[in-house]
């Protein structure tokens, strides 16, 4: 089911997940270090000062912030990226499907800081209440991977829109609250390169030298003005464009590539190198690029730089009775979990959006809980609000406390939410959700007593000849049925996620079921090029059905049947639910007639 989720955000949930194993050794190596019998040699190595100098100017930083000033600026252009992609093409452009997880994420903002500053209302351990704020993405997706499939599609999408909400809540705080005197001047220069780095794309100038260089600019003008300079990152992120390939650069591209191949030289291939690079938007082609660097080497290396704690008894004496160290475990163990789950609540009861299929309230609330490890972000806010070493050292404490008993309690959750549904027999039979008119493809009178609902796969052979058994049931039972379709497509059948977008995009047009039994007569007629003749010949809209299957318009329509199969136990095509259960068994006319006047309502 994963698996259907969107190739970007795949690669992005993999290159996650498979980072936190490298990230938890980094921060046990930082520990280990720091707690060996040279522990003055991490402090030490760590504030070494390293020097650029050119002409009469001196930029002179220790390695700590080098990394933390400089490296993770790859981090926050990363995460902007993501930010930035969400916001243009996906989970985010909905804005009633975002509005639960963003209900969520602004309440588990808020309520950990106002915990924090409960317990630490004044001085300079108040000014550490961002350090509560945010979730380590990595951790979370690492500790979803290894729980496994115990947790529901719908849960995992909502962790991550969550996840992504509370980025752009973390980096607008750090943005406000932790910058230090402005030096206006400087910071025009900054806005100066992001000016010209815009220039430059509009002049079509692709090549990356010259954005790296005016980036390194940007880097150095929000450094000398108080601004903290990781947010050269996040700002250069918000203006690189993200938007769904374009079929006119997809075709252009093709026609290049073609000249290539029957002219081969320089020219040729340059050209056609370039026009492949420009169909898909830079936001992603930077995402690809810098991603899997964060990920395995920046944010273990700012672990490695910032985890290095000593805990002997007396640190941990003093960190067991500190209300930095109280405040920071509180907010985020406590705050996040009651935080997520009563925004989420909330944002459900005033009708704002609705729970994807398969998510509990106990699963939920495992999620919260997992919010609560904030590692990365969390040690990255201790460096930037505490000058007091030892106020510090509690802090890191506190986030590291925090990070292992959210883990636990998380991990605890989706066991106990596994046992309960291990107590109920085999997978869910129940249809989740049921039927809607107002979103479900129906064919036959919205009222009927009588309901099938069919998971199919346009390149599935078995959904085809099932298709042969609802059109008898259809002219058995006439209008005492209607019959709904829901998508799964199959990884094994390679077109059939276009096909099902090409069905929801004639659907657009009003003809959805003219598409589908086109596309079940035609099985071995289903690429692109396929399925635009048969919007020709439906008399379809063909230049704005080409347009809406290029930018995956219905990609999320799709992707809910297939979260909607998973919460109601299905494994395969065709399945079939008879008045809202799942049928075990043949599915020919004569059984499936019997099933559905069986289980009729009384009514």
């Amino acid at each position: 089911m994963v698996a259907r989720i969107a190739a970007p955000l795949r690669r992005y949930l993999d290159t996650e997940a498979g980072s936190a194993g490298l990230l938890l050794l980094a921060t046990l190596a930082a520990l280990a270090w720091a707690n060996s019998p040279w522990p003055d040699s991490y402090d030490r190595f760590w504030h070494t000062e390293l020097s650029i100098t050119l002409d009469t100017h001196t930029l002179n930083l220790d390695l700590k912030h080098w990394v933390n000033d400089g490296l993770m600026v790859f981090f926050f252009l990363v995460v902007g990226l993501e930010v930035k992609r969400e916001l243009a093409m996906g989970e985010l452009t909905d804005r009633r499907r975002a509005a639960v997880p963003l209900a969520a994420a602004l309440f588990g903002l808020v309520a950990p800081a106002v915990l924090f500053l409960a317990i630490n209302p004044s001085g300079e351990a108040a000014s550490a209440w961002g350090v509560v704020i945010s979730t380590d993405t990595a951790f979370l997706l690492g500790v979803l991977a290894l729980v496994g499939s115990h947790v529901p599609t719908g849960l995992r999408l909502f962790l991550l829109t969550l996840a992504v909400a509370d980025d752009i809540g973390a980096l607008t705080i750090i943005a406000l609250f932790y910058t230090e005197d402005l030096d206006l001047v400087a910071l025009a220069l900054a806005a100066l390169g992001i000016a010209a780095m815009l220039f430059l794309r509009y002049l079509h100038v692709w090549r990356g030298p010259a954005y790296f260089v005016l980036a390194i600019g940007v880097w150095i003008a929000m450094y000398e003005s108080g601004v903290h300079p990781t947010l050269a990152g996040v700002v250069i992120a918000m203006f690189t464009p993200a938007y769904p390939a374009r079929r006119e650069q997809v075709e252009e591209a093709e026609r290049l590539t073609r000249a290539f191949r029957q002219s081969p030289n320089p020219e040729y291939a340059r050209a056609a190198r370039l026009s492949i690079e420009r169909s898909v938007s830079l936001n992603e082609r930077m995402t690809r690029l810098y991603h899997p660097w964060t990920s395995y080497v920046i944010v273990p290396i700012f672990a490695l730089a910032n985890a290095g704690v000593r805990l002997d008894g007396d640190t941990i004496s003093d960190a067991s009775t500190s209300p930095v160290t109280i405040g920071i475990v509180v907010g985020l163990v406590l705050g996040k979990l009651l935080g997520i789950w009563a925004g989420a609540y909330a944002a459900v009861r005033c009708r704002l959006g609705e729970f994807a299929p398969g998510i509990t309230g106990l699963g939920l609330a495992a999620g919260a809980a997992l919010s609560g490890i904030g590692f990365t972000i969390s040690l990255f806010i201790v460096d930037l609000a505490l000058d007091d070493p030892q106020l510090a050292d509690e802090a890191r404490i506190g986030v590291l406390a925090a990070s292992v008993l959210a883990t636990v309690l998380g991990w605890g959750l989706f066991r106990v939410a596994q046992a309960r549904q291990g107590d109920m027999p085999g997978r869910p039979l129940k249809l989740d959700p049921p039927v809607d008119p107002a979103r479900d493809h129906i064919r036959g009178p919205l009222d009927a007593p009588l309901t099938l609902v069919e998971y199919g796969d346009f390149e599935c052979p078995f959904c085809s000849t099932a298709t042969g058994s609802v059109h008898e049931l259809q002219d058995r039972l006439g209008d005492r049925l209607r019959y709904v379709f829901r998508h799964l497509p199959l990884d094994v059948h390679p077109h059939a996620p276009l096909a099902a977008e090409a069905s929801e995009a004639a659907a657009a047009q009003g003809k959805f079921w003219e598409m589908y039994d086109r596309l079940y007569e035609r099985q071995d007629q289903l690429t692109e090029r396929d399925l635009i003749v048969h919007a020709y010949e439906l008399g379809l809209d063909v230049e704005r059905f080409a347009r809406e299957l290029v930018e995956s318009r219905y990609a999320p329509v799709v992707r809910d049947h297939v979260i909607s199969a998973e919460a109601s136990g299905v494994g395969g095509t065709p399945t079939f639910f008879v008045n809202g259960v799942r049928h075990v068994g043949p599915f020919d006319a004569e059984t499936l007639a019997a099933r559905l006047l069986e289980t009729a309502p009384a009514a």
